[in-house]
Parts: C-alpha cells; sequence; structure tokens
C-alpha cells in the first residue's frame, strides 16, 4: 500500500490525541480510533457511502492514509465493494480469494459540513471510551459509598462528580425535603453500575438501609473490624430509622458502641442523614425478644407468636398504644421491616376480647363436632387443642391424662372425632365430584379435599386456573388461617412449574 503525503498540521493529530486522552483519562489509541472513524465517514460521504472506504492514521508519524477495499470473491455480488479473482491477479499475481485489494485515494480537502461531522463522530466516541472507562473503573465497587460535588440539577435529578466519572442521584433515591445545591460535597451509596447507550451509569441512593449502614461502619471502628454485626435495617428516610446490632464479644456493649460518647458517633450520621432518628437496637435471636426491643420505647406486656404464618401479636397498655403505633404506623412498620415478621398491636382489651371470641369459635367448634358440653370443651381448649384432627389422632394416653377425664372418656372423645371427620371426608368427595374439578387440580400434591372444594366453589377447576392466582390471592379464597402465606406462595410456585417445563421443550427443540 503506497502512503499518500498529509496536509500541514496533520503532524499535529498525536499530539491532539494524546491531549484529549490525558483530560479523558481513556487511552490514546481510542482516540485515535474515533479519528479514524471520523476521516472514514467523511471520505464515505465524498466517494459514496456504497463504498468500502477505510482511514489509517501512522501511530507514530501521524500521517493519514486513506484507502477504498474490495474484498477478492468467487462470485462477485457487489461490484463496488468486491472483484474477481481474475481482476484481482491482473493488478497482483499473489492475491487470492478472501484478499482485500486496497486503492490509496487523494487526501481530503475538509469542507464545513464533512468536518463538523468528523467532528460529531470523534466527540461520540471519546464519550463512549469515556462512559467504557468509568464502567470498569466502578463496576466493582457496588456497596461502597463514595464522595462528590454537585455539578448539576436536571428535573430534580443529581448530577454527583466524582474525580473523572459521574454518578446520578435520583429524585427518588434522595432524603426528602434535602436541598442540595451547586457545589455542595455529598456522600452517597453506589447502589448499581451498568452501561447505558447514553446518560449516567453510576447510580447512587441516600434513602437506601444499606447506606446508613456503611455510614455506621465508617464511624464506628468495632463494625468495621467485624467485632459488632449490623443484623438489619429499616429506614423512614429522612424521618425515622431502626437498626439491629449484635456481637459474639460479651465484654462489648453493640449499642452503646454505635452510639459512642455523648451520642457523637450516631450523632455524625444522623447529621448527615438530615436529622434522621434512629434507634439502635440489640439483635435477638428470639423473635419476640427482638421485636419487643423492636418496637422500644413502647411498653410490651404480651407476645403471641404464629411460627407458620411469620406473625407476632403484641399486646400493649391502652396508653401505650399509640406510642407503639408511632406517628401514621411509622414504629410498628419499622419494627416488623426490620424482624422480616407481621406484627400486630393490640391493647389489653382488645386482646381480651380477641382471645374471648376464639374460645368462643373453638368451644361451639368441639361442642358440634363431638357432641359435648361446654365444660369438656373448655378442658380441650385449655389443654391447647384447636382441631378436631388433633383430637382424633393424638396418643389416647395423652388425651386420658387430662385433669378430669378417664380412659373411657378419652376413647369415647377419639371416636367421635375419627367419625365426625369421616362424615366430613365423605361430605367433601362427594362436593367434589359434583363440582367436577379436571384431573390435573384434583391430582396436583400438596391440596386437601377441603381446598380442592373451597377452590373449585370459587370456581378455579383447573391446574393453569390455579397457576395464575397470586398468594395473597390464594388466601383470600381459602377459610381464614387454612394455610400460611408462605405456603400459598409454594403451591402457585409448584402449579406453575409445568409452564417453564414446556417453555423448556419449547426452547430445546
Amino acid at each position: 500500500m503506497t502512503e499518500i503525503h498529509t496536509s500541514p498540521g496533520s503532524r499535529d493529530i498525536l499530539l491532539v490525541a494524546e491531549t484529549v486522552a490525558r483530560e479523558k483519562s481513556i487511552e490514546k489509541d481510542q482516540v485515535l480510533e474515533a479519528m479514524e472513524q471520523a476521516i472514514q465517514k467523511a471520505g464515505r460521504s465524498k466517494y459514496g457511502y456504497e463504498h468500502d472506504i477505510r482511514a489509517k492514521i501512522d501511530r507514530k508519524t501521524g500521517e493519514i492514509t486513506l484507502f477504498r477495499c474490495q474484498e477478492i470473491v468467487e462470485e462477485v455480488e457487489n461490484p463496488l465493494t468486491q472483484l474477481t479473482l481474475e481482476q484481482a491477479q491482473a493488478i497482483n499475481p499473489e492475491l487470492k480469494v478472501g484478499d482485500l485489494l486496497t486503492e490509496v485515494l487523494p487526501p481530503i480537502d475538509f469542507g464545513r459540513v464533512a468536518a463538523q461531522t468528523a467532528k460529531q463522530v470523534i466527540f461520540q466516541k471519546v464519550r463512549d471510551a469515556e462512559r467504557q472507562r468509568q464502567y470498569e473503573e466502578y463496576k466493582n465497587r457496588v456497596g461502597e459509598v463514595v464522595s462528590g460535588i454537585v455539578k448539576r440539577i436536571e428535573f430534580g435529578n443529581i448530577f454527583i462528580e466524582l474525580g473523572k466519572a459521574e454518578a446520578l442521584l435520583r429524585r427518588d433515591e434522595m432524603i426528602p425535603r434535602e436541598n442540595l445545591r451547586l457545589g455542595d460535597r455529598v456522600r452517597a451509596y453506589i447502589y448499581d453500575v451498568r452501561t447505558e447507550p447514553r446518560g449516567a451509569q453510576i447510580f447512587v441512593s441516600r434513602t437506601r438501609p444499606e447506606f446508613m449502614a456503611k455510614l455506621f461502619m465508617q464511624e464506628v471502628p468495632e463494625i468495621y473490624d467485624g467485632i459488632i454485626e449490623i443484623k438489619a435495617v429499616a429506614r423512614d428516610p429522612g424521618s425515622r430509622a431502626k437498626i439491629a446490632v449484635t456481637t459474639s464479644d460479651p465484654s462489648i456493649d453493640p449499642v452503646g458502641s454505635c452510639v459512642g460518647m455523648r451520642g457523637s458517633r450516631v450523632q455524625a450520621v444522623v447529621s448527615e442523614l438530615q436529622g434522621e432518628k434512629i434507634d439502635i437496637i440489640p439483635w435477638s435471636q428470639n423473635p419476640a425478644t427482638f421485636i419487643v426491643n423492636a418496637l422500644s420505647p413502647a411498653e410490651v406486656t404480651k407476645v403471641v407468636v404464629d411460627e407458620d404464618n411469620q406473625r407476632i401479636d403484641v399486646v400493649v397498655p391502652d396508653e401505650q398504644l399509640s406510642l407503639a403505633i408511632g406517628r401514621r404506623g411509622q414504629n410498628v412498620r419499622l419494627a416488623s421491616i426490620l424482624s422480616g415478621w407481621k406484627v400486630d398491636i393490640l391493647t389489653e382489651a382488645q386482646e381480651s376480647e380477641r382471645r374471648t371470641e376464639e374460645m368462643k369459635l373453638r368451644s361451639k367448634t368441639f361442642v358440634d363436632a363431638l357432641d359435648v358440653d361446654e365444660m369438656i370443651a373448655h378442658l380441650l381448649i385449655a389443654e391447647g387443642f384447636s382441631k378436631i384432627e388433633e383430637v382424633a389422632y393424638i396418643d389416647l394416653n395423652e388425651l386420658a391424662a387430662i385433669e378430669g377425664f378417664d380412659s373411657d372418656l378419652a376413647t369415647e372423645l377419639q371416636n367421635r372425632a375419627k367419625a365426625y371427620l369421616e362424615v366430613q371426608e365423605r361430605h367433601l368427595t362427594k362436593r367434589l365430584k359434583e363440582l367436577k374439578l379436571a384431573k390435573d387440580l384434583t391430582s396436583f400434591e400438596g391440596l386437601d379435599l377441603d381446598i380442592l372444594v373451597a377452590l373449585g366453589e370459587k370456581n378455579i377447576k383447573k391446574l393453569d386456573d390455579l397457576a395464575d392466582l397470586a398468594g395473597d390471592e390464594l388466601l383470600e379464597l381459602l377459610p381464614e388461617g387454612r394455610i400460611s402465606e408462605e405456603k400459598a406462595q409454594e403451591i402457585i410456585m409448584a402449579a406453575r412449574a409445568h409452564w417453564f417445563d414446556a417453555e423448556k421443550k419449547s426452547t430445546e427443540s
């Protein structure tokens, strides 16, 4: 290939490329490649876009070569970019099929439009390279807290300058009523770094629980060293937050360490979070103890744990109700998020009323099903029985051991319980036949007769009907307390399994 003489000033290209690369913190070669593409685009504009025009900048001298390429093929489809082996060997006998024949073109005198186009191409390519450099630098820094200067504000979104990178703090990731101005220094938590065709790539937040956890890590050396562990964080950004901490070292007070001397450590975090009130709570493996701690400063008189439904009923004195719930339910909501349990707050009067109502319902169930008087029903309830199945299948000796019972009474109660369940099963089986449910639903594992009947009466008659439901919708269709929320989700996901199997087979075929 014969190189052409470049126009005056072309040797300055290397200097320009080096300057741009230094300013944008990208490779010099990336800038030169962008310049080559710009010259190439201008060449196609002059000689025709249908031609395969290419440009090359010598990395040592800065000289520019513009040339047209034609591929050597056996059968020509496009004569502007291809030629036959015979045509090529007439020019150079050493060429073979698959090679490229290059023809050097005269230098381009850039007109105003071509120069502007070239400038845009270079600018775009350099910006792409800069974004890629930012991505490579920050992609492994998700989860870090960074500090930067507010560079500009657009539609309420804040762009933060992080040295030679730029992060985006969206309006919904800002602390409510926070007033950031141009030039302000701000700290934020990197929650995502991704490649985007345009716009920011580094996304930061000041509202996420992880941000507060990281701030405590910076302020409390024991957390940074791993002596104290943050188990959970719940926030109502700008208003209130709860953080649960623990330690394996019995000589250290985790709450006191996080508070600091005269509250210095926690106050530093509070100041960063615009005055957000922070409750520091000792974590406990016992959910009841943990939730009592989480509801502080409210006093709790009783806790009722329902492990199957991940739910806890908390009983407080009447005068403590508003304190336990908090303004707009804030205190109990944060305690629920912190613990991962559903928390219901009841006064002592409400709890007594609920207990009395439950007693009446259970008593009626036993009186009706077992044909006994209320005294025997109350004895069963006092011993913790809540379902007829429990009476039917408990060990007979345990039933006879109840105070006031003997073996004859225990045997009679168990026989009546089993007889009642057999009648119920026959009734449900008959009703199930009347509802005419599809075989794929009746044979589905995990659904008892009463659940199948309840579904059929709500017009859920096929497995696909069940799969179309959400977990909370399934709970609404069944008698209250029949299954837990977790069990409902398991049933729905199992019902959808055949969808994924069908999709997989379709993909494989």
